[in-house]
């Protein structure tokens, strides 16, 4: 089997790639496993185990931009009205919602939040993104209002709010978990009546796309968003542009070709 592996060439490769079109595989999952066999044959070259490495001559296939998923309004706000606040987690749960719609921030992100990264007088949270970047982001009247109104209900349940504790934790106190966040979305999704694949991730979508079509500018929905490259939060123009266009086919009376 090694020997074989050692022995394969361009055309071997590509030979594989063939038949993997032939069994009808997605151009994601062969681009992973050409990923797979490229680190496969630089592991070997280190090694000195072969002289030669077909993969250099081997293309990724092009793969079409899944469009993100977004929400209307509406169903955010059946989402973010489904918890009850008659208690401490049910405060939480809101003010977790909130804070995800109101900031676009990620679900690690909102997990990782500090009391003392909360500014309340200036509206604004600092967050931890990707590569450890900081940035700050602002809240809205109606996350902050929720926000605080869980941090009372857990100060007077004696739960720690200094600056290096947590802001969002379990019953037992400690830092929630992004796994935890995502099964009380589930939850809350099911108590609104809306669609069980909407994730926290859905929310940051919906999140940029309201924004923009409410004529937000790009470069400011990217810094919100963390990206690091503007291409990364120009999908979400496509989005925009899509509803636009069907909602020009809907209204316009010679919108359609005859």
């Amino acid at each position: 089997m090694c020997g074989r592996m050692l022995m394969a060439d361009v055309e071997v490769v590509r030979a594989f790639l063939a038949h993997l079109v032939g069994q009808k595989y997605s151009a994601a999952t062969t681009a992973r496993k050409i990923a797979t066999l490229r680190s496969f044959h630089k592991w070997m070259e280190k090694r000195g185990l072969t002289s030669t490495n077909p993969m250099t001559l081997i293309r990724t296939p092009k793969q079409a931009r899944r469009l993100p998923k977004a929400i209307t309004v509406d169903q955010v706000e059946k989402l973010l009205a489904a918890p009850s606040e008659s208690d401490m987690l049910g405060s939480r749960d809101r003010a977790i919602l909130e804070t995800l719609y109101s900031t676009g921030i990620r679900v690690s992100e909102v997990v990782a939040i500090n009391r003392g990264d909360l500014d309340v007088e200036g509206s604004q949270l600092k967050v931890k993104g990707k590569g450890r970047r900081e940035r700050a982001v602002p809240v809205g009247s109606h996350a902050l209002a929720a926000v605080c109104r869980y941090i009372l209900r857990a100060e007077a349940e004696k739960v720690p709010m200094d600056a290096s504790s947590p802001l969002f934790v379990n019953k037992l106190g400690s830092r929630l978990s992004s796994r935890s966040v995502r099964r009380k979305v589930s939850k809350y999704l099911k108590i609104a009546g809306l669609d069980p694949d909407i994730s926290p991730h859905t929310i940051r979508h919906s999140f940029a796309t309201h924004l923009l079509d409410n004529g937000a500018d790009l470069r400011a929905v990217q810094e919100l968003l963390g990206h690091q490259s503007l291409s990364s939060t120009q999908v979400y123009t496509h989005l925009t542009t899509a509803r636009m266009r069907e909602a020009y086919d809907r209204a316009h009376p010679r919108a359609e070709a005859s």
